[in-house]
């Protein structure tokens, strides 16, 4: 989502309980939670072999990831639907705000090179 878009209504926060409630219930809701702006971030960056400190706010970032969960379904479908109603929840409860919601695998690696 974009930087300071200010705190989100109350009713996404009520519809987020509910949903994350439900989830954990399922035991398919493991771990999450949110994630304050850049403001105060610290970043590593690693080029050509040389690490530099790098501290925020960060005037190139446009978007930043504001939470985050980690989910455990028996198959890719079931994730998918889920992750389609997470996005709708936001859509429906705070519709003015662009949110870029990404559903990915945790790697069990490491994998093989050229695997």
């Amino acid at each position: 989502m974009a930087e300071g878009v200010g705190t989100p209504p109350q009713a996404l926060f009520d519809a987020m309980d509910t949903y994350i409630g439900e989830q954990a219930a399922k035991g398919v809701f493991l771990d999450g939670g949110g994630l304050y702006g850049t403001e105060d971030a610290v970043n590593f960056v690693v080029r050509q072999g040389e690490v530099t400190r790098v501290d925020g706010p960060y005037a190139e970032g446009k978007e930043v990831v504001g939470g985050w969960a980690i989910m455990q379904y028996d198959t890719v479908e079931q994730a998918v639907a889920d992750q389609e109603e997470f996005a709708q929840l936001h859509a429906k409860h705070w519709p003015e705000v662009t949110v870029i919601s990404t559903l990915r695998q945790i790697s069990n690696g490491p994998e093989e090179p050229g695997a």
